[in-house]
């Protein structure tokens, strides 16, 4: 017995096995916020995708709103909610475009639209402030002749008028300019590539009636944005657990007392 030894082994630490790190608390709070994440992050992408349509601007006829090879986002509207100072997408045979094309409404059925007094359109007798429109082009508008615009149908410009083939363009046409309001497909919102975010609203058509609310996208990149945090702090909970775990088992040095 005298010359018996006795060896203390430490305790086996680490491994390969697959036990799960951390409270029981935490694994389910994790597992909750990686599932509401992944709704809200997925949500989010589905509702834009409903409500929203992306199309690149192919002319500098917008500019500086909107820059020739800008990539936009437009919300899917129908006629009936068009407002005076709305930059809109939509298809007229008659101006033999073939493709979208993106202008602002300046005037809607029953508004009687010229220019220029002082520089400035006018609509209805009252003189816009346009405050989009590039440095320097107010005092350079080229008149044209008064337009009743007719029920049902828009007068739309080009931000940049001196190089845009709007409604100006087409005032010896049977409809003087205008396009039916049906035409119109989608609201632009904003300008997402290059990231000039939304369009700032028309405040000048304010005393001609109420002007569009701007439409759901800052709340769906809301969304997206709190559903990717949600799944990538809720997958996180693993790994940093682990590590915390192994800094506080971590063995005592050989030879320390």
């Amino acid at each position: 017995m005298g010359g018996e030894s006795t060896t203390r082994t430490a305790p086996h630490r680490g491994g390969t096995g697959t036990a799960q790190v951390g409270s029981p608390l935490g694994q389910r709070l994790s597992g909750v916020a990686v599932a509401l994440g992944l709704v809200l992050f997925l949500g989010g992408f589905a509702w834009g995708a409903v409500v929203y349509r992306p199309y690149t601007v192919p002319t500098s006829s917008m500019t500086p709103t909107i820059d020739a090879g800008d990539r936009v986002l437009a919300e899917r509207i129908d006629s009936g909610e068009i407002r005076r100072g709305d930059v809109v997408v939509f298809q007229d045979k008659t101006w033999v475009t073939g493709s979208d094309v993106v202008k602002r409404v300046v005037a809607v059925g029953g508004d009687t639209v010229a220019c220029c007094t002082d520089g400035r359109l006018t609509v209805n007798g009252k003189q816009i402030d346009e405050p989009y429109l590039p440095k320097g082009s107010a005092a350079e508008l080229t008149g044209f002749p008064t337009v009743k615009v007719p029920s049902g149908r828009l007068f739309l410009l080009g931000d940049e008028r001196q190089g845009s083939l709007d409604s100006t363009a087409h005032l010896t046409d049977a409809a003087r300019g205008t396009v039916a309001a049906g035409a119109v497909s989608a609201r632009v919102d904003a300008v997402v590539w290059p990231l000039n975010g939304m369009l700032a609203r028309p405040t000048g058509f304010e005393a001609l009636g109420a002007l569009s609310q701007p439409g759901p996208l800052r709340t769906i990149v809301v969304l997206i944005v709190a559903g990717a945090v949600l799944v990538l702090a809720g997958g996180a909970y693993g790994p940093v657990a682990k590590l915390l775990s192994r800094s506080r088992t971590r063995p005592e040095p050989a030879g320390a007392h």
